[in-house]
């Protein structure tokens, strides 16, 4: 099952196995949705993804929750978007297809994740979440509820746009 919902994913009202962190190959705290999770989380969360040393874009890792409504946190890399021309499509399905390897790895059953890469690295809105969308609703994935939790309400007709 795949749900859309509009929110803060950092302070969900539900509880979730995972939440997906759209994080930077650094794994450094930032702004947007990685800084957002970093705060609520509280001052472990950082100190925990600083001792990986970072990660390449296409990559995941997963944490625990600590403070956010959710066991772990999966940080996953998405590529900066530069014309469609270097990559950047295959990066971005090998980092959803990292967040479902993890998800499975661990047993987790339930995911709220946000379209990464639509802010900063500017990948655009429509085919990211198609992206996310392809690779949520395969097969294999079939076995977890997907939240994806957007932060404007713009996105519901794009994923509206994308489901029909």
């Amino acid at each position: 099952m795949v749900e859309i919902m509009v929110g803060d994913i950092s302070r969900l009202d539900l509880a979730v196995d995972g939440i997906v962190n759209a994080a930077n190959a650094g794994l450094i705290p930032g702004g947007g949705v990685d800084g957002a999770i970093n705060r609520a989380a509280g001052p472990e969360l950082g100190k925990v993804m600083a001792q990986f040393g970072g990660t390449p874009t296409g990559t995941a890792v997963l944490t625990p929750g600590y403070q956010l409504n959710a066991k772990y946190v999966i940080h996953a890399v998405g590529p900066r978007y530069v014309d469609g021309e270097h990559g950047e499509e295959q990066k971005l399905v090998a980092a959803y297809e990292a967040v479902f390897a993890l998800a499975h790895q661990y047993q987790l059953t339930s995911l709220a994740i946000p379209v990464l890469s639509s802010g900063i690295y500017r990948y655009p809105k429509k085919e990211a979440a198609r992206v996310l969308l392809d690779v949520a609703t395969r097969t294999e994935n079939q076995d977890i509820t997907v939240y994806i939790v957007v932060y404007e309400a713009s996105w519901l007709s794009i994923f509206e746009e994308l489901r029909s």
